[in-house]
């Protein structure tokens, strides 16, 4: 699991430094540092069992949290749910039409499906 924390500093968080700290990007580099955004982005490996992360699914729903992305360890099949429903990242073309053949209600209403 990766959750992001964004600030305005380029030092990941005292509270947040022991969490699983993996890296920070810079995703705002603008003049001002008032301005400046920085995305950090903690990894935790977390053991699979059936409603394990129902709760923060539901903190998600609420709006409460942001940004999750939920994946496998080798980050080839990636699940970032939002507040409005959630996103599929597959590591292929044809992983992605068998999940679209199987699942077609977990799509969009536009003819696109996005």
């Amino acid at each position: 699991m990766i959750t992001p924390l964004w600030t305005t500093e380029a030092e990941v968080p005292s509270f947040q430094a022991d969490a699983g700290y993996w890296q920070s990007l810079l995703v705002e580099d603008d003049p001002d540092p008032e301005f400046r955004t920085y995305c950090h982005l903690f990894a935790a490996r977390r053991p699979w069992r059936r409603g394990c992360i129902d709760e923060l699914l539901r903190d998600i729903a609420d709006d409460k949290v942001a940004g999750v992305l939920i994946t496998d360890a080798q980050m080839q099949h990636i699940h970032h749910p939002y507040d409005g429903g959630a996103g599929v990242f597959l590591a292929t073309s044809e992983e992605r039409d068998r999940m679209r053949d199987r699942h077609p209600g977990w799509l969009s209403s536009p003819p696109s499906g996005l």
